[in-house]
């Protein structure tokens, strides 16, 4: 479990094909410390497994399932990623639970700046819209944001200078896919709804559910 209050940023110094996906091997800032074997580490907001741990470096396995559900596979030498290790029970808690397990990839649509900040407005296939909650949480390349805004299709969220500088969020650029994990506790409200009234499919529930809930007082 962890917090998308990201750590630190490393780079990608290897990308090795495997039969089962990939292996990244990935710099890991002195900051972090030594990764003990078989820890977990959310790169780009994926929990990954910690394997040959080293001083200022670590390998991780990367499935297949993993590659296809996630930006990991877009990764190269080079690429910098955002590091977070997870949270011990007593730690100070900033962000919001994440669990590491993304929900899709999602794409940067417009980039508007207002001085102070900057507006990030994502698009995604429309799915997701009943998990994105405004000023609800995501985590954006494991990068805890609130929502500002939410419409069928989009969503948006304000980055503040200490985020741009933190996170590799300052080197995305329209058309750039980034990892998207909702809210754990949207994601379970929505599932024991779906459990309780039957929508058809877990992706993409028709118009007749959502009037049933809206009938409820649940939409």
């Amino acid at each position: 479990m962890f917090t998308g209050i990201v750590e630190t940023t490393g780079h990608v110094i290897q990308v090795l094909s495997k039969a089962d996906g990939v292996r990244l091997t990935l710099e890991v800032p002195s900051c972090l410390g030594v990764l003990g074997e078989g820890n977990s580490l959310a790169v780009n907001g994926v929990c990954l497994t910690a394997v040959n741990p080293a001083a200022n470096q670590c390998d991780f396995d990367v499935i297949h399932e993993t590659l296809r559900r996630t930006n990991l596979g877009q990764l190269r030498v080079g690429h910098r990623v955002n590091l977070e290790r997870s949270i011990r029970a007593g730690d100070r808690f900033e962000g919001h639970l994440v669990q590491g397990h993304v929900d899709a990839v999602v794409e940067v649509n417009r980039v508007q700046n207002t001085g102070s900040e900057q507006i990030f407005r994502f698009r995604h296939d429309g799915s997701l819209t009943p998990l994105i909650i405004p000023k609800g949480s995501v985590a954006i390349n494991g990068v805890s944001l609130t929502v500002v805004e939410v419409q069928s299709g989009e969503f948006a969220v304000a980055l503040i200078p200490t985020t741009l500088s933190r996170t590799n969020l300052a080197d995305l650029r329209v058309g750039d896919r980034v990892n998207l994990e909702t809210d754990i506790v949207s994601r379970t409200i929505l599932h024991q709804l779906r459990f309780l009234h039957g929508s058809p499919t877990e992706s993409s529930p028709d118009a007749d559910w959502w009037e049933k809930l809206r009938n409820h007082g649940f939409a």
